[in-house]
């Protein structure tokens, strides 16, 4: 076979060089021990958890080194191409904080080794294309459909290894003369790389996060361009991280039994390996037992679902540092005001065998974020989810962004800052009762009459002075609870029940509930000193009257 004269058949309008690529995309000049690396998602409109613990390793490994983190976008299978995906895809990691040093954006492309959506990169791949078949490392297959189903259905009846290989490959060893008449007459090809590999050899290989794997090695013909010129993940992935300079890839470990084919492919091309980091799904509970979270059963898996539960970023960047590097809580400990960015990531701490996800866990990691960020960033953080997730509510916060402040700064700050918030959806409950709307009639304990309940509000109408401080104004309290013949005195209440109708706390919960309608609100003082006076004597007032 002529595969000189075979490849100018198969591609004769290529004229570039693997040489001129060469020229074109050259070594990145980088320090020592930097790592480039990307994050390469295929645009099918589901943007889930995994993308995301691929691209914060992705991430850390690189800025952490002083490298380069890149966005390509595989969009190479049309037919799981979602419209509007990339968009979706995009703007998804832009909210998770995933910070591209190049790669595709929505409006183009940003970096000197683009074109980075593999659609655009076609006659990219058809030089190296060209150069595999110039040297017999490739070959065209103008198998149909009913050959190679033909084929397979032989193979399990023979209780064979399935795949295009050795005496399957019906188009491996054909002349040229066959060649060119199919060629001749229109008919459809695939290019098919020629594998050189027997599943009777094994080889040694490292893997940053797996360690030592043993390997059979390859003895399929998988096709590198499919009929309409488009490569395959395979090729084009290949071709891609060598122009692009990758030096590690990280993705998820399902793809470990393609890694063979890519070993080899990588070899026959030329190309320096990068290093692999294969990532161990993500797992869950389901009863004793542990299994891979689902698009299907698991709305917790899609990243959506974070932003509409309103988790915020920091929070659910911060989880994902903790499944990640074990060490990294210890790390929080130890550094409790550092940003996790600080956090000295290392892939070999990850799990082999994947982490386990704890929503529960998330939840709490969660509190403490928020509770450690300052009002005026809550408001703010809050109001942007509002205003998307419920627009009335948001409208509210948006309306009067001080009041907000105000609220939200009641108990925070210090050493032991109040943790009401989980996700911004907490938000309308915990500090509802501040907007009339949203206020609750108060349902007073049935042990006290209507009468005593209105005695003491009226009392302390008598008292309430605005520009009293926390302890002044409880102090009228406890006048008020002693006037009633209720106790101040705990231990006495504990000791004999009975002697009293109730205590200071039952009356401060009769204010409470008067102002906020809820037995639970932060603390009552601070509350009124936020909705002023006049609002608060109404409130009061308010109650007194239906009683």
């Amino acid at each position: 076979m002529d595969y000189q004269a075979l490849a100018q058949l198969l591609f004769p309008d290529v004229t570039e060089t693997p040489e001129s690529l060469e020229e074109r995309f050259p070594q990145r000049q980088l320090p020592e021990g930097a790592v480039v690396t990307r994050m390469a998602p295929s645009p099918t409109g589901f943007v889930h958890l995994g993308n995301l613990v691929q691209g914060l390793t992705a991430e850390r490994m690189a800025h952490q080194s002083g490298g380069v983190l890149f966005l390509r976008v595989e969009d190479t299978d049309a037919k799981r191409e979602v419209p509007g995906a990339v968009e979706v895809l995009l703007e998804t990691l832009k909210h998770y904080g995933i910070s591209f040093d190049e790669g595709a954006t929505i409006d183009g492309d940003n970096g000197a080794y683009g074109p980075y959506r593999q659609r655009q990169r076609a006659s990219i791949y058809h030089v190296y294309a060209r150069k595999l078949v110039s040297e017999g490392m490739a070959y065209p297959c103008f198998a149909t459909e009913e050959e190679l189903a033909a084929m397979r259905e032989k193979q399990e009846a023979n209780k064979e290894n399935t795949g295009y290989y050795g005496k399957y490959a019906m188009w491996r060893d054909r002349s040229m003369e066959d060649i060119q008449a199919q060629i001749q007459a229109g008919n459809p090809w695939v290019l098919r790389f020629r594998s050189t590999g027997s599943i009777e050899n094994q080889f040694k290989f490292d893997d940053l996060v797996k360690g030592k794997l043993t390997i059979t090695e390859n003895d399929i013909d998988h096709v590198l361009l499919k009929s309409d010129g488009i490569p395959t993940y395979h090729f084009a992935h290949a071709v891609d991280d060598h122009l692009m300079r990758t030096t590690h890839v990280v993705r998820g470990d399902e793809w470990l039994p393609t890694l063979p084919f890519h070993i080899q492919l990588f070899k026959a091309l030329g190309f320096k390996l990068p290093k692999y980091v294969h990532i161990g799904p993500l797992m869950k509970m389901d009863g004793t037992s542990k299994r891979k979270l689902s698009k299907r059963k698991d709305p917790e898996l899609a990243l959506t679902f974070y932003k509409a539960e309103g988790f915020p970023v920091e929070a659910v960047y911060e989880y994902i540092m903790t499944i990640l590097n074990s060490n990294f809580e210890d790390w929080r400990r130890a550094n409790p005001d550092i940003a996790p960015q600080d956090f000295k990531f290392s892939p070999k701490k990850l799990n082999p065998a994947g982490s386990l996800f704890d929503y529960a866990k998330l939840t709490d990691v969660s509190k403490n974020v928020i509770s450690k960020m300052d009002a005026e960033t809550v408001c703010k953080l809050l109001t942007e989810w509002a205003l998307e997730f419920d627009a009335e509510f948001g409208a509210k916060l948006a309306a009067d962004p001080a009041f907000a402040t105000a609220i939200l700064a009641i108990g925070r700050g210090g050493k032991k800052p109040r943790k009401d918030l989980s996700v911004w959806k907490d938000a309308k409950e915990y500090m509802g009762f501040f907007y009339d709307e949203y206020l609750q009639a108060p349902v007073f304990d049935e042990k006290f009459s209507k009468d005593t309940v209105k005695t003491a509000l009226e009392k302390f109408l008598l008292v309430y002075d605005f520009a009293d401080d926390a302890s002044v104004w409880f102090e009228k309290v406890k006048a008020i609870t002693e006037e009633m013949g209720f106790t101040t005195d705990m231990k006495a209440y504990k000791a004999d029940p009975d002697a009293f109708p109730g205590t200071v706390a039952d009356i401060s919960t009769m204010i409470r509930l008067a102002v906020t309608g809820k037995t639970n609100a932060p603390d009552l003082h601070a509350v009124m000193q936020v909705l002023g006076e006049e609002k608060s004597r109404a409130r009061i007032q308010n109650v007194i009257n239906m009683l």
